[in-house]
């Protein structure tokens, strides 16, 4: 499992957007890289609404969302679509990456799969802030305010 302080595991894993994307690419700014269930259920829809009703605040704060879970990349495209989220997801079909992050576990009765953490990395490509199994409802909130406080110890 990544830790706070520790450098953020790389990772190249196809997108919504029908390309490759890795973590070089957001260097620079924060990234708030999101592991999630399944699309189209209660808990992430619920989680993914926030994220896309609160995207412009993230963004002025210098930071970018991305959604991984192992779904397919045109189920992907389908949640996306649904709601309308201005956001990339990304697809792990393997899980490897989701393990990598130690975002896979025991999730009750559910059984084992991919649990719902996000990992806030920083500029510097370390692991700025985790959030371990995460309540949908509020969750961006938490974010944002995370984000606004790392800006105050930290100003451009």
């Amino acid at each position: 499992m990544v830790k706070e302080g520790e450098k953020a595991i790389d990772f190249s894993l196809e997108g919504s957007d029908g390309k490759v994307h890795s973590l070089s690419e957001f260097k620079g700014k924060y990234l708030v890289l999101y592991f999630y269930p399944k699309d189209n259920t209660p808990g992430c829809t619920i989680e993914a609404n926030e994220f896309n009703k609160k995207i412009e605040e993230i963004r002025k704060l210098g930071a970018e969302v991305v959604g991984i879970s192992k779904d397919s990349l045109e189920s992907h495209s389908k949640f996306k679509d649904k709601y309308s989220l201005q956001f990339l997801l990304l697809s792990d079909p393997e899980s490897k990456v989701i393990k990598a992050y130690g975002a896979y576990g025991n999730r009750g009765v559910f059984g084992y799969g991919t649990l719902r953490n996000t990992y806030i990395i920083g500029p510097d490509g370390k692991v700025a802030k985790v959030f371990s199994k995460v309540s949908p409802k509020g969750h961006a909130d938490e974010v944002i305010e995370f984000l606004k406080q790392a800006k105050k110890a930290k100003p451009d």
